[in-house]
This record gives C-alpha cells, structure tokens and sequence, in this order.
C-alpha cells in the first residue's frame, strides 16, 4: 500500500476491496453478508466495550476498543457508500466552532 495514503485511506480500500469476498474467507465480507443489522448490533457491542475500557482505566484497553469501534464505523460507511472523507469534511466543517454551538444550529427532526 502506498506511504502517501493516510492508514483511514488504506483501510478504507481494504473494507471496500473485502466487501464483495467470501464470507468465509473475509470478517467484512461476513459482516456486509449478515446484513445493515448486525453491523450496527457490531458497533453497539464496540461502542460499549469502548465505554467499559475507558471506565475501567485502563488506556491501553481504551486505545484497542476504540479501533475496533472506527473500524466498524467505516464498514457501516462502506456500506452505505459513504467515504471516509465525508465524515472527515463534516468534522473539518465544525474545527473551531463551540459544540454548544454546532448543537445548537442544528434543525430539531
């Protein structure tokens, strides 16, 4: 893989390059054929071992179960059809300005 691309953009092109595998021989070809359901049920369980980790202290803990939690994230975005980038654009969009702020602005549903 390049060095002029970032790991999100390499990993990025791996879970798309995996999307369409085996499901026997692919986690993210798995996990795309288990359907929208269980990747999210997936980032649940991350989200909540993310929060158990950060609780418990322990950094290096923290630091794994985040990555899971990302990883998963961007298979949900491959999924979709979303890229990376576009999250990236939204946060680089709200750099700078106050979270009460941004909440603020937003329309309520």
């Amino acid at each position: 893989m390049a060095a002029d691309k970032s790991i999100l953009e390499r990993l990025e092109a791996a879970i798309a390059a995996r999307k369409g595998a085996d499901p026997s021989s692919s986690y993210v070809a798995k996990l795309n054929a288990k359907g929208l359901d269980a990747i999210l049920k997936k980032i649940g369980e991350e989200a909540t071992e993310t929060v158990i980790a950060a609780k418990s202290g322990d950094r290096a803990a923290l630091v794994h179960e985040t990555a899971d939690l990302w990883f998963h994230c961007l298979v949900l975005l491959g999924r979709e059809g979303i890229a990376a980038s576009e999250v990236l654009a939204e946060l680089e969009r709200r750099e700078g300005r106050s979270g009460i702020e941004e909440k603020a602005s937003r329309k309520e549903p």
